[in-house]
């Protein structure tokens, strides 16, 4: 079955939140996904509070930045979630937008190095091991987590790239792809990421999570429009979808036959009300995706 959820957009107010989760958890929707934009709501804060509301509903981190963590702070809030709220978060890491990077006094001269290093570090920590590592940008001196995962803690990178998606493929255990992946884009991803796979010899289930820009009501085709052009990406064939459920059922489906095994459905910008989004993926969406 093809996994189905949604975004809770860092453009509405943190206070938003509580509302949306709990409708999300009454619903049965799947997975709710954060953002940490700069210079929006904290992925980790936001995700907690999210848990601690709910009793199902998976959250979703995508993503965090490395270049404003320490990767010991990431591996304790990821050791903490896990073991708080046990197999219910669901965490992103990737380079962050660089011109925001840049902005905070965080942007590398090799965005692909500091990933590849926070990675190997971070997945070395979650599984209980003390790790001393000199790299460019991650330095440890025998660190372990007191309260390391008392499981297997899977950790997925953002990536658009193909160095990046190569590196996904071999250093994550998924891949995130952005709104701005069409049908063709994720069939391409998938190549690169198997090479990535195939070339750290790793053999297990890499999951790939899809965001689809999606709007649904009467003036859905409008508000797509407008967020793709503002974006950029109007000219773009095949990207986003707007209409009834039946609809959004089709570009999910689309997106599952290229190789996604999560959907994520983004609501535009200017979604009017959040709560009934969630409520029409989780179901009306969902009854319609096999």
């Amino acid at each position: 079955m093809t996994g189905l959820g949604a975004v809770f957009r860092p453009q509405l107010p943190p206070e938003r939140l509580r509302a949306v989760v709990r409708l999300a958890d009454a619903a049965g929707l799947e997975e709710l996904w954060l953002w940490e934009d700069c210079f929006r709501e904290g992925g980790i804060s936001a995700a907690a509070a999210a848990l601690a509301w709910s009793e199902q509903v998976r959250v979703g981190v995508g993503l965090l930045p490395v270049p404003l963590r320490n990767v010991a702070i990431t591996a304790m809030e990821v050791a903490t979630l896990d073991r708080l709220f046990p197999g219910r978060a669901i965490l992103g890491v990737g380079h962050g937008v660089q011109d925001w990077m840049g902005q905070v006094g965080a942007r590398v001269e090799s965005p692909v190095t500091l990933l590849r290093e926070h990675l190997d570090a971070l997945r070395a920590l979650l599984r209980g091991e003390r790790l001393t590592t000199d790299g460019r940008y991650v330095k440890l001196d025998g660190v372990a987590l007191d309260w390391p995962p008392t499981g297997p803690v899977e950790i997925l990178a953002g990536a658009t790239g193909p160095r990046t998606l190569r590196l996904a493929g071999a250093a994550a255990d998924g891949t995130i792809l952005t709104a701005s992946t069409a049908p063709d884009g994720v069939r391409r991803a998938r190549q690169l990421i198997d090479e990535g796979r195939e070339s750290a010899g790793r053999t297990e289930p890499h999951k790939v999570v899809v965001y689809l820009l999606t709007a649904t009501g009467p003036d859905a085709a409008a508000r797509l429009r407008a967020e793709l052009a503002e974006e950029g990406l109007e000219s773009v064939p095949d990207l986003g979808v707007a209409g009834d459920a039946g609809t959004v059922a089709k570009a999910v489906q689309r997106l599952a036959e290229a190789g996604a095994d999560t959907v994520i459905l983004q609501p535009t910008g200017d979604e009017p009300d959040p709560e009934a989004f969630v409520r029409f993926a989780a179901e009306e969406v969902r009854a319609l995706v096999p």
